[in-house]
């Protein structure tokens, strides 16, 4: 099965999508950089290495995959990393998971074992996303964690996983109160565990309840956290399930 979206929310589609897909078969995303009336439109190409991807043995058991450039990426990993070229799409951590060379996928490693989650049991909910930023003040993050109108937040916090101490404070605050997760804003590398403890640090933030999301960007630590409280799990269990696959 091919897929063709917009890349502006590609990389969270198709995350979305690979969290809930229990199929053996390949689902395969692409899209386009260039407009069709562009000088090297990229879309037939893509299109087509989409479809010798998806109709490839060796593509299944994979879940869903993105092709672009004759790139093949895990949805996982994948991440658009440029506005404009038309190589935008890229796995700064692990690297791809193969090429489409000659008209067949042709994979650098075998597929790994996969675990979906259940279908959705509800769509009612919001998973908010706030940044930190120097300088922004705590304002933000209080008002975001006590309207009342988000299931779960997630902070993308400076480096490793920091935030600012007032920050830290007003999440030690919610943190029993909704799945607080903490992911990186840099576009590479994951959350620390165990290396600062200062307030605001990633240890510190850990021991007032907040989760962290690992290697996950900011983006599909929120679609993870999301599709979580979708499954409907209770908070507990949303932690729990969170903390496990961000691990992965």
């Amino acid at each position: 099965i091919v897929l063709t979206q917009g890349t502006d929310t590609l990389e969270e589609v198709a995350f979305l999508l690979d969290l809930f897909w229990d199929s053996d078969m390949p689902l395969v995303v692409t899209g386009a950089m260039r407009t069709p009336t562009a000088a090297g439109a990229d879309g037939p190409a893509n299109l087509l290495g989409a479809l010798q991807t998806a109709r490839d043995p060796a593509s299944r058991g994979r879940g869903v995959l993105v092709v672009m450039n004759d790139a093949i990426h895990a949805a996982r990993r994948v991440t658009k990393g440029d506005a404009l070229a038309v190589d935008a799409f890229r796995s700064p951590d692990g690297g791809g998971l193969g090429r489409v060379v000659e008209g067949r996928p042709r994979y650098f490693a075998p597929a790994a074992p996969r675990e979906n989650l259940p279908m959705p049991k509800r769509h009612d909910h919001e998973v908010a996303l706030v940044t930190s930023a120097l300088g922004a003040g705590p304002d933000l993050l209080s008002h975001v964690l006590s309207c009342g109108r988000h299931a779960g937040v997630v902070v993308a916090a400076f480096g490793a996983g920091h935030v600012a101490a007032a920050d830290a404070e007003i999440i030690g605050e919610w943190a029993g109160r909704l799945p607080i997760a903490i992911a990186s804003r840099t576009s590479r590398g994951s959350t620390a565990a165990a290396t600062y403890g200062f307030a605001g640090s990633e240890i510190d933030l850990a021991a007032r309840g907040a989760m962290l999301a690992g290697w996950l960007s900011p983006l599909k630590a929120r679609i993870l956290l999301w599709a979580l409280i979708a499954s409907g799990a209770d908070d507990e269990a949303v932690r729990v399930l969170f903390r496990s696959r961000a691990a992965l």
